[in-house]
């Protein structure tokens, strides 16, 4: 009786499991992104921070600015995300088991992971940021 039942849900046991895979690399290359994007927001701003700082800016303004900025970006991005996993939970609601279509937990675990790793990609970029000599970063425009 066990094989007749392992063999009937055999099927579902890989479409779960291939599914959970693609989720786990989709996840991965959306950390990888986060972590890029943010650097590279901070390096485009080089110049914006050099005059901040030359016109009177002091290193603990300029780092809230960048994190708050970068955050923007990630919260609505996040937003634009949740939005299509709740619409494609209906799609795949025939192959989850044990979850119910919308698990918060889920959800709420990748949102506060993504936003942890935006916050930590903006915040060292944004401390280099602040260090850098002014006429230096003028210069780098």
């Amino acid at each position: 009786m066990e094989q007749i039942l392992d063999f009937g849900t055999n099927q579902h046991r890989f479409r779960a499991v291939l599914l959970s895979s693609f989720g786990l690399i989709a996840l991965m290359l959306a950390i990888a992104g986060v972590y890029s994007l943010a650097p590279y927001s901070v390096s485009q701003r080089t110049t914006e921070t050099g005059v901040r700082m030359v016109l009177g800016a002091k290193p603990d303004n300029i780092l809230p600015l960048i994190i708050v900025q970068n955050m923007g970006m990630v919260l609505v991005g996040t937003g634009v995300g949740l939005a299509a996993a709740l619409l494609c939970t209906r799609v795949l609601s025939s192959v989850l088991y044990g979850v119910g279509n919308t698990d918060p937990a889920t959800f709420g675990l990748v949102i506060a992971l993504l936003v942890v790793v935006a916050l930590l990609a903006s915040y060292i970029p944004a401390r280099r940021a602040m260090r850098l000599d002014p006429l230096v970063a003028l210069h780098c425009g």
